[in-house]
């Protein structure tokens, strides 16, 4: 049993010395190749230098907003105070469908994007001005390689037929695109970055563009663009409540005023009349410019709470972080494309040296020419 055991210890230490010796085995290939190894990283670092020096710089701007979250407070008390006051009920549940969390597909739907369009804009000199449709168009480039990958493209769109696109607006209405402006806005997608914060809803804009105060420019823009989209939204219902109220209000303050001139006009033409049917005329005459002016008094009264309700329902946003024209380029990150492609290329080449070149070796090795083949004594 001893013998046993003994021997299963020397094949265990056998292994493991197989295994160092394996790996120093595989350091040696390592070393004995380093001329290709060293090769194949100044190759990669060539190659990431070409690479990084193509791309165009870009130039990001940021800009943090802090939306106010809507909630009952005081105001909404003092409010219902007033509109208990007034007759009018304020207990109707109104839920915000346009959070935080939505702004990013708002700034990249078709409609925002087409409103962009048409901002002046001027270069970091200053000596050009020009729209944002005409900077993409005219003032971008693209790295030398985009040419060979939009040959395809280019090639599909020449040989089908052009066809205009078609999206929703917001009062779904068609809006009709021609390829060059779905190109467009595709470009602008991919230059606008929106990320909201899950816990303090701090909504950052990042905008990147080629120009940095083309980038200051239209990251605040944006900015503006959003904060009246969301209180063009928020207080669209609350306007159309003013918008009907003060309508009322017009036709009551009409009905007030010619039922006044109807009672008044009475009065100065049956004075001393002491008949009872001028009596009874005079007094419906009275209670019609007393029920005008009843209703007119409550018309007044819901249109001062619909103008407070417009106010309060509009968003006030905090802007913690303007829009500043950047300094320095935030891509391409040269060093970190350098490095990666010179990461690939050792990665590669120790591969070759451990794997492919062996498993070359071995396959050649295994085969036998045609013109050597032995044979025994016996055959014929």
């Amino acid at each position: 049993m001893e013998d046993i055991k003994e021997e299963k210890d020397l094949e265990v230490t056998d292994e493991r010395n197989n295994g160092e010796i394996d790996l120093i085995e595989l350091a040696k290939k390592l070393w004995t190749r380093r001329k290709t190894i060293i090769l194949w990283c100044v190759i990669g670092a060539l190659i990431g230098l070409v690479i990084g020096f193509s791309i165009p710089k870009e130039y990001t701007t940021q800009v943090k907003l802090a939306p106010e979250i809507s909630n009952s407070g005081s105001a909404s008390k003092n409010l219902g105070a007033l509109a208990a006051m007034a007759g009018i009920s304020t207990t109707s549940n109104s839920s915000d469908a346009v959070y935080p969390q939505l702004y990013p597909d708002i700034m990249k739907s078709v409609p925002f994007c087409l409103a962009l369009f048409n901002i002046p804009l001027t270069d970091v000199d200053g000596a050009n001005k020009f729209t944002l449709e005409e900077y993409l168009k005219d003032y971008t480039s693209e790295p030398w390689w985009s040419v060979i990958t939009g040959a395809p493209g280019k090639l599909m769109g020449l040989l089908s037929s052009s066809k205009e696109i078609t999206a929703k607006g917001q009062d779904n209405t068609l809006i009709r695109l021609t390829k060059e402006q779905d190109k467009l806005i595709k470009r602008l997608n991919s230059a606008i970055a929106t990320s909201v914060d899950e816990k303090t809803s701090v909504v950052t804009i990042s905008v990147s563009m080629q120009d940095p105060v083309v980038s200051a420019i239209l990251a605040d823009t944006v900015a503006g663009r959003l904060k009246e989209y969301v209180t063009q939204y928020r207080t669209d219902k609350a306007r159309q409540d003013l918008y009907y109220i003060d309508k009322l209000n017009e036709e009551a303050r009409e009905k007030y005023y010619a039922a006044q001139q109807r009672y008044a006009n009475y009065l100065d033409t049956h004075q001393g009349i002491v008949l009872y049917s001028a009596q009874t005329m005079r007094d419906r005459l009275e209670n019609e410019a007393t029920l005008a002016f009843n209703v007119f008094n409550q018309t007044s009264q819901q249109l001062q709470m619909a103008k407070a309700k417009v106010q309060e329902v509009t968003p006030v946003y905090a802007t913690i972080e303007p829009a500043a024209v950047p300094i320095k380029a935030s891509k391409p990150r040269k060093v970190l494309i350098l490095a990666g492609f010179i990461f690939l290329a050792f990665v590669g080449a120790c591969a070759k040296v451990l794997f492919y070149e062996p498993v070359k070796n071995k396959f050649k090795q295994t085969e036998v020419p045609a013109g050597n083949k032995t044979y025994e004594p016996g055959e014929e």
